[in-house]
């Protein structure tokens, strides 16, 4: 079964391509440690059943993390996103 892991911040690209824009995301374990991975691995975790990443807006909103296809590759954006990941890059940068 999947563990869930809350994304609080993310490690940004100057790239302009959706599937360039995030380099990293990261968050606190809930035994209080940080944790941080690559855009690519987060995906991996995604596709193989490790991780369901989310994040959460005001009001405890939660937004799944999915994995989205561009003709350059594979990244992640929330379900709420369009093609950008904009909640995603919404969040803090990463310490």
């Amino acid at each position: 079964m999947a563990q869930y892991l809350h994304i609080r911040c993310v490690v940004k690209t100057d790239r302009t391509s959706a599937h360039e824009r995030i380099h990293s995301v990261g968050g606190v374990k809930p035994d209080g440690s940080r944790w941080i991975m690559t855009q690519d691995k987060a995906i991996s975790y995604i596709q193989d059943g490790t991780y369901v990443f989310y994040i959460e807006k005001t009001g405890g909103l939660r937004l799944d993390v999915m994995v989205a296809t561009s003709a350059h590759g594979n990244y992640l954006k929330t379900v709420a996103d369009r093609e950008q990941p904009d909640k995603l890059l919404s969040l803090p940068t990463c310490p």
